[in-house]
């Protein structure tokens, strides 16, 4: 009955024309977000000499798939590839653990001195050490041109922190109450009850880690030394803003004589922007459920 009287209801003309001009807004929106990389992807399929004299815009033209050929038979690019992967993985998972361990005390109400900790870990929002310190610091840890030089120093983000701690304050005290006259620790009661019921803030501070630690550049140029170490931002770094290629990729591009520098930069682009585009979807339904509640409750 409802939605019979719904459909009986005529919009105005202005009510329509809002709409109108509501859904070419949101169609100009979605085409200049998603333009970009879409030419990022036809300029990396197309033949080199049409992308030198500026003919490809929305259509690949002589489309070929030799510049990927060319990147993937390069072994420094492989391998800066497989440093990522493992660089994201690896500092994903430290990222995770640190922030539920420090976030999950400091929700609790009757712990003490949750103020004062709160307050000395947001200080580190607004004051830091500065690069020099940072590095010496490092040093002395002896982690440079290691992976944990990578990892360790930003282990903790104190804004996902303070996010994942709101989250944690909203879930029943009564399941943590019944759990402790059962027996259960402090420690199991963490594993048992807080991180099942935390799936989607879990899932959306994975992705802000994740995301962090795969376009991360700056650390690796800092703390590394060795090439064989560095990511595949750094690559990508040295292709598009220094121009550089490597040796290998060089000697290729004399056999792949369709293929061109800036062929080679915007495939690089997107190999780079894949893995986490692929990723996005699987964890989308926890990503705005997370952020909304770990803002609100409490």
């Amino acid at each position: 009955m409802v939605k019979t009287q719904r459909n009986l209801i005529k919009k105005s003309p202005g009510s329509r024309a809002f709409d109108i001009i509501n859904v070419i807004l949101m169609l100009l929106l979605v085409f200049m977000t998603f333009y970009p990389i879409y030419y990022v992807l036809v300029v990396s399929l197309s033949e080199g000499n049409a992308v030198m004299r500026g003919e490809v815009s929305f259509w690949p033209i002589g489309f070929n798939l030799s510049t990927y050929a060319l990147i993937f038979e390069d072994p420094s690019i492989l391998q800066s590839y497989g440093n990522t992967i493992l660089y994201t993985v690896v500092g994903t998972a430290i990222n995770v653990i640190c922030t539920a361990f420090c976030a999950y005390p400091l929700s609790k109400k009757e712990f003490y001195g949750r103020g004062f900790f709160t307050l000395l870990i947001v200080i580190t929002m607004f004051f830091s050490g500065g690069l020099i310190p940072s590095y010496l610091l490092v040093q002395h840890l002896n982690m440079l041109n290691t992976i944990w030089a990578l990892v360790i120093p930003g282990a903790i983000s104190v804004w996902n922190m303070i996010v994942m701690r709101t989250f944690f304050q909203g879930i029943p005290q009564e399941l943590y109450e019944s759990a402790y006259i059962d027996g259960s620790s402090e420690f199991m009661s963490f594993l048992k009850i807080t991180l099942p019921l935390s799936k989607p803030i879990l899932a959306t501070m994975s992705m802000f880690y994740a995301v962090g630690h795969w376009n991360s550049f700056f650390s690796a140029m800092i703390y590394l030394d060795e090439k064989s170490k560095y990511p595949l931002q750094i690559i990508l770094r040295n292709m598009v803003v220094m121009g550089e290629m490597s040796n290998q990729t060089q000697e290729l591009g004399g056999v792949y004589a369709a293929v061109t520098a800036t062929n080679i930069k915007y495939a690089v682009i997107i190999i780079a922007v894949l893995p986490i585009i692929m990723v996005y979807p699987f964890i989308q339904k926890y990503f705005v459920k997370g952020m909304m509640i770990g803002s609100l409750k409490g």
